[in-house]
C-alpha cells in the first residue's frame, strides 16, 4: 500500500477506504494529470483547526489558494520530513507561482505537537507551509471526512511512542474542490507539473486570486 505509512513501532495502517479512492481515481482520471485524479470523489476543503501562529482557521480561509493537506506529526522519524521536502522541492519548481499554494499539514499527535512546536517545525520548510492542530473531536471530524485514520504505538519507558498515518497528499483547487492525490511514489516533478497545470486551469477559469 503505498499510500500508508508505516512509522517503526506504529503498525500497519488500515485504509482501505483510501484505497477504494486509489483505485477509482485509476480508473476514471484524467491522462495528463502525473498524479491520481480524485475529482467528485471527497468533499470540499472544511475544517475547524489552530494554525502555527494560534489563530483559529477554517478550510474556507484557503480559498483562492491551491490547497494540500497532509496529516503527519513532528516527531516522525522519516516519512512526514520526506514528503516535506518533497512537497518543497517541488514548490521551489514554480517560481512566484509558489506563493499562490499552501502546504496544511495537520497533526495526528496534537498531545505533543502544540503551537510552538509546529510553527518551529513548518518554518524550516518554508512560508507556503502551514502548521494546524486541533482537539480530538476536530481532528476526528477532519481524518474521516477525507477517509484517513491514524494510530499509536505502545510508549517505551520514557512515554515516547511514534504514530502510524496515511502518507498521501490531498490536492484541493482554489475553490476548495478535490482534484488530486499524490502517494509515496510520486515524485517531487509530477507535483510540480500538475499544480502548476492547476494554476494554470484556475486562472484560466477566473477563479479569484488572493
Amino acid at each position: 500500500m503505498p499510500w500508508t505509512a508505516d512509522t517503526r513501532g506504529g503498525g500497519r495502517l488500515a485504509a482501505w477506504l483510501l484505497l477504494g479512492v486509489v483505485l477509482l481515481a485509476g480508473c476514471s482520471g484524467d491522462s495528463q494529470w502525473r498524479l491520481k485524479d480524485i475529482s467528485g470523489l471527497l468533499p470540499r476543503l472544511s475544517f475547524t483547526m489552530t494554525n502555527q501562529a494560534g489563530n483559529k482557521v477554517h478550510g474556507a480561509d484557503y480559498r483562492g489558494k491551491v490547497a494540500l493537506l497532509y496529516f503527519g506529526y513532528t516527531h516522525c522519524p522519516d516519512v512526514c520530513p520526506t514528503t516535506l521536502a518533497k512537497l518543497r522541492r517541488a514548490l521551489g519548481q514554480l517560481g512566484r507561482e509558489a506563493k499562490r499554494v499552501r502546504v496544511l499539514f495537520v497533526s495526528v499527535d496534537p498531545e505533543r505537537d502544540t503551537t510552538s512546536v509546529l510553527r518551529t517545525y513548518v518554518h524550516a520548510f518554508g512560508p507556503q507551509f502551514v502548521g494546524l492542530h486541533g482537539n480530538r473531536n476536530q481532528l476526528d471530524a477532519l481524518v474521516k471526512r477525507y477517509r484517513v485514520t491514524y494510530g499509536y504505538g505502545k510508549p517505551d519507558a520514557h512515554g515516547h511512542y511514534e504514530v502510524s498515518h496515511s502518507s498521501g497528499v490531498f490536492i484541493f483547487d482554489p475553490r476548495g474542490y478535490p482534484r488530486l492525490l499524490a502517494v509515496q511514489g510520486d515524485g517531487a516533478d509530477a507535483l510540480a507539473h500538475d499544480l502548476q497545470r492547476l494554476l494554470d486551469t484556475s486562472r484560466a477559469s477566473g477563479v479569484a486570486r488572493r
